[in-house]
């Protein structure tokens, strides 16, 4: 069995925010979101852009906002994954792969960013470190003497990726690596991400590419309206989607290129439209009475998790 290395339990993320006469709101951006991540594995979590994903990223990091409140409970390697364990596994066991190369310093070169900060001493052990993982992942020893505008769009991937590697973490969050790249340049990070699960690295993917998703991560979390609505393996993307069961997903699903390109009436709610009932009741084809009355739990179903009112008749086809 491999060790499991993050449980998030129904964590929630909101903002305060002042409107006119200084009003004072709750702006809920991540609602009751729970999942784990074991070693060698890739779960991804799903969802469209400016949905707030990435605040669980920030979250796992200790990194929100200060007007950002944070509830619900995470654990790292089975214990209480607090702030102060925040600070001292950030950039150690639990690294960052950013979604942007601007993170990249335009003013300094490859191997100095890469490296950072230490004395004349660490220096040359860090560089040969530095060196070793640059290898690995396809840059050679000119690419340490470069700045970021020298860089393709690859490379720069590329250094990200060895950049998070560098002091051989753990648990590595990739948020949204794949934008703006081409198709050669997508494959080849994806490639990356799969290399460091079989390297025993547990990897949690933040995207909204469902394709990209598909194509490498092990099981993923469906992200709708700020919940998590459904957890599947990704083989269960398949044929006619018969094995998922959530109404949104089998949707999201069908929506595909591939898959006929079905779209669904209506919009996902925004943050300042969420409801007191399920996120997906205006929009869902089968719902209940209790649906507008409350919003569901995620349970598990099988191997899966899902927050339906009516999973059990889903899954057996009962509606």
């Amino acid at each position: 069995m491999s060790e499991e290395l993050l449980k998030v339990s129904n964590i929630s993320i909101s903002f305060i925010q002042y409107g006119s006469g200084l009003k004072q709101n709750i702006l809920d951006v991540i609602s009751d979101l729970t999942l784990d991540i074991s070693q060698g594995e890739i779960v991804a979590v799903l969802g469209s852009s400016g949905s707030g994903k990435s605040l669980l990223a920030h979250g796992i990091l200790g990194i929100l906002p200060s007007n950002a409140n944070l509830s619900g409970t995470m654990h790292y390697r089975g214990e209480p994954l607090n702030q102060n364990l925040k600070e001292k596994l950030r950039g150690d066991e639990i690294a960052l792969i950013p979604q942007s190369v601007k993170f990249l310093d335009p003013l300094m070169k490859i191997s100095e960013q890469a490296i950072g900060d230490c004395t004349e001493e660490e220096k040359e052990e860090k560089k040969a470190i530095q060196r070793e993982v640059f290898e690995k992942y396809g840059l050679s020893k000119e690419v340490d003497d470069m700045y970021p505008f020298q860089l393709s769009g690859g490379m720069a991937r590329r250094v990200l990726v060895s950049t998070a590697l560098l002091s051989n973490p753990k648990l590595v969050i990739a948020d949204e690596p794949t934008p703006g790249l081409d198709e050669r340049s997508i494959k080849e990070t994806l490639n990356h991400l799969r290399q460091m699960a079989n390297d025993n690295v547990g990897v949690l993917l933040i995207t909204h590419d469902i394709n990209a998703a598909l194509e490498v991560a092990d099981k993923i979390a469906i992200f709708y309206a700020g919940y998590v609505i459904e957890i599947a393996n990704s083989s269960d993307f398949t044929g006619d989607g018969e094995k998922l069961i959530h109404p949104y997903t089998k949707a999201l699903y069908h929506a595909l290129p591939q898959n006929d390109f079905k779209l669904t009436e209506g919009h996902q709610p925004l943050h300042d439209e969420l409801l007191k009932y399920c996120p997906y009741f205006e929009r869902c084809e089968h719902p209940t009475d209790i649906c507008h009355e409350t919003i569901p739990k995620l349970i598990d179903i099988g191997d899966k998790k899902i927050r339906c009112n009516r999973a059990n008749e889903f899954k057996t086809g009962e509606f």
